[in-house]
């Protein structure tokens, strides 16, 4: 063989060899590669949170004390909810304000959180448009996390005969197109509808708490009055309507039989909350932690609230209060 013929084989085996090692190695770092993203996966999926079942669990709770305050609708939450979150996240400590000079309502903790005096505020009603954008003129945008269903229900004088409404009839009545019980199979009696003020105006007689609304409507045979269900079902004084779409589905916010009232404080009627989460019932909303997304810490705070309430141990205290859980 001659000296060309052995160079030229030599370099081809070296050129060989060299693929082969080069191949190897891209086999092997690949392969090693692809191990380690495949740990990595298997490692994260296993140290995935899951979603939190208790209060105990929810992440990212602040520290601090924080502002809020709104609808009265809420009141029974903050009663039985906020106590069982200060118990197990102490250091997240929620303060009730009461609006400067004004009542309680779902529009001044809106107009409360928008001037910076809340941290979140408690809704039964959804943001409106105006609210939406002054909350973009200064700054920051709004957002509503639904964690309950509330029933509303039609508060009357117990002396009243009648065995319900429509939901036609009660939206009549809160229009002035209703304006005598006659017009709805009762007594020749005229209808007086209440409300508290900042809920409504016009014709309605306005006082300040859904309390004394309820106080009025049992000294007035012709009172009307809607309020949140868990405050009117269990009330001695007055009754609680059926309501339903027609008046052959009249459909009663109270578990029946009825209790009569006499009997009450002793029993009390107590609130059917299936058929507001079936949907028998016709008169529903959804109550509304809203939250200033600011990327501060009281966007922390109503984030930290609603997760909270969302839990399976906050919707069952939700529940408890005499709510629809929403989870």
């Amino acid at each position: 063989m001659s000296h060309n013929k052995e160079t030229t084989v030599l370099v081809l085996s070296l050129l060989i060899t060299a693929g082969l090692l080069g191949a190897g190695f891209w086999w092997l770092i690949n392969h090693f590669a692809v191990d380690k993203n495949r740990a990595i996966n298997n490692q994260s999926a296993a140290v995935r949170p899951s979603s939190p079942e208790t209060l105990a669990q929810v992440q990212n709770v602040p520290s601090g004390l924080f502002s809020y305050g709104g609808s009265t609708t809420w009141a029974p939450i903050r009663r039985d909810l906020d106590s069982a979150i200060q118990t197990v996240w102490p250091q997240f400590r929620l303060r009730y304000t009461h609006p400067y000079n004004t009542i309680p309502s779902s529009g001044t903790g809106l107009r409360m959180l928008l001037d910076n005096q809340l941290s979140f505020a408690h809704s039964s009603r959804p943001v409106q448009d105006k609210e939406y954008q002054q909350a973009q003129q200064r700054g920051f945008m709004l957002k509503e996390v639904p964690v309950a269903i509330d029933g509303r229900a039609v508060a009357v004088n117990p002396s009243l005969n009648i065995p319900g409404l429509t939901v036609d009839q009660v939206n009549d009545i809160d229009s002035g197109k209703i304006t005598n019980w006659s017009q709805v199979g009762g007594p020749d009696l005229k209808i007086t509808r209440y409300a508290v003020q900042g809920d409504a105006a016009g014709r309605f007689e306005l006082v300040p708490t859904p309390t004394d609304a309820l106080r009025k409507v049992a000294a007035d045979p012709g009172g009307i009055f809607q309020a949140s269900a868990p405050l009117v079902v269990s009330q001695c004084k007055i009754k609680a309507l059926p309501v339903g779409r027609n008046l052959n589905q009249l459909i009663a916010p109270y578990k029946e039989p009825f209790i009569p009232l006499d009997q009450c404080p002793a029993k009390r009627n107590q609130v059917n909350t299936a058929v507001f989460q079936s949907g028998e019932y016709p008169i529903t909303r959804r109550l509304l932690v809203v939250i200033k997304q600011n990327g501060q810490i009281d966007q922390q705070a109503g984030e930290a609230y609603a997760n909270l309430l969302l839990t399976p141990q906050g919707q069952e205290l939700i529940e408890k209060a005499g709510f629809v859980r929403i989870r």
